[in-house]
């Protein structure tokens, strides 16, 4: 057989490199999710229909992922203006409190609200970064913490302005709300922006740290009553039961305190999975006066 000339073997070679390239390509990645597994919009979860949107956040450096939920009927009334709930560690408690809500403004009268989750996206240290947020500087902060001043900064200068942006939120009626350590943040927070929320809960909030920051007197005087609730589970652990019992009974003989304050004790409550029952307390004392008008007027 005479030798293949060298244009048709190259041609050959380039022809056998296209079919194993095409080949390998079309191996299904076992990493890879299925292109048959068809995607669920929360949508199709009616107590969480809302919204999503990332914010990158110039004062921390960092993403954060915002959930929204919108209230029943949110589209059917172009005038109609919300409270809103800011939920910190959004990444468990927005899909939690989110239907919460919804339930307690059938069973108790609880105004409907927007409810906004705020998430790191994983809980991965490396990506949540809550440790960092939530604590204050102080002498025992460790170091690479003590977040807490610029993370105010991020609510106050980004995340409210651009909720308050996209959504219909009533701005005098802002409540944000923390656990464990996010609640040390609420804290925190209520006394260097009194007034940036009208209503702020904090659950079992954890102050082992820079605790002296939480007696000092309140950074700016405020210029309207908002609410504190400290939520308190006896089955925690003791020094956090009794920090916030501490806390609470500090500021309450305090002529200089901006805000109204109230402990609600779960005899029952434990240090994360109680948060529902104190989120009920909490918002239904916060909005009493809402309440208590939305159910004259069913009467």
């Amino acid at each position: 057989m005479p030798p293949m000339p060298n244009s048709i073997r190259d041609a050959l070679v380039c022809i056998a490199m296209l079919l194993l390239v095409a080949c390998t390509s079309s191996r299904p990645d076992r990493h890879a999710p299925s292109m048959a597994t068809p995607s669920t919009p929360l949508e199709h979860l009616p107590a969480l229909h809302g919204d999503y949107f990332a914010l990158e956040s110039r004062h921390t450096g960092r993403r954060y992922h915002v959930y929204v939920r919108l209230p029943e009927g949110y589209g059917s009334d172009p005038d109609a203006r919300y409270p809103v709930v800011h939920l910190l560690d959004g990444d468990s408690l927005f899909p939690l409190l989110a239907p919460t809500h919804l339930f307690l403004h059938y069973d108790e009268h609880l105004p409907e609200a927007i409810v906004v989750g705020i998430a790191y996206g994983s809980f991965d240290p490396a990506v949540n970064r809550r440790h960092v947020d939530f604590s204050a500087p102080g002498d025992d902060t460790p170091a690479g913490e003590g977040g807490a001043p610029a993370f105010l900064a991020f609510l106050q200068d980004e995340l409210l302005p651009e909720t308050e942006r996209r959504y219909r939120i009533d701005p005098t009626r802002r409540v944000l709300l923390g656990q464990s350590r996010a609640g040390y943040f609420v804290l925190w927070s209520a006394l260097q922006a009194p007034d940036l929320f009208r209503g702020r809960i904090a659950s079992n909030p954890a102050f082992t740290r820079t605790r002296e920051a939480l007696f000092e007197a309140p950074a700016a005087p405020a210029s309207t009553q908002s609410h504190v609730v400290v939520a308190s589970g006896a089955r925690d652990l003791p020094l956090r039961v009794r920090n916030a019992h501490d806390w609470v009974a500090f500021w309450q003989a305090r002529d200089d305190r901006p805000w109204t304050l109230r402990l609600v004790d779960l005899p029952d409550g434990t240090h994360a999975a109680s948060i529902g029952e104190a989120y009920r307390q909490a918002m239904t004392w916060v909005f009493q006066d809402d309440i208590a008008a939305a159910r004259a007027a069913s009467d």
